[in-house]
């Protein structure tokens, strides 16, 4: 039998399943991870968190991490990994984290279902 961090192999893949209906890493955001990480030498950790301020109220914070902190939800695509904090999931639950090039630019993006307005680049919402 397969073992995986905490039990079964099983149970260690219905937990990420359970994490990823939380938060999910379009193949676009993960590709466009993967590059950025290699470009500068770190792994391929995308943090996701929510800070108070922007036009809406919240603002989405991207950045590359070392590592997941113990309290993350971790979920992966394409050998990319995406953290959230505890705090900042409840904000963001039920997203998608995109990368999208478009004539004005190109930038993550979060499709956020909670939130009831945002600003106009996108970078900011209120619930």
């Amino acid at each position: 039998m397969l073992v995986g961090k905490g039990g079964p192999a099983y149970l260690a893949a219905m937990a990420e399943t359970l994490q990823q209906d939380d938060i999910n890493l379009s193949p676009a955001a993960a590709a466009r991870v993967a590059k950025i990480a290699e470009r500068q030498g770190k792994p391929a950790i995308l943090r996701l968190s929510v800070e108070g301020g922007g036009c809406a109220g919240f603002q989405y914070r991207f950045g590359l991490a070392d590592a997941a902190e113990a309290d993350d939800t971790v979920v992966k695509t394409d050998g990319v990994t995406l953290v959230v904090d505890e705090m900042s999931l409840d904000l963001v639950r039920g997203s998608v984290v995109d990368f999208v090039e478009s004539l004005g630019g190109a930038a993550f993006q979060v499709k956020n279902p909670q939130a009831a307005s945002g600003c106009g680049c996108g970078t900011s919402f209120s619930i």
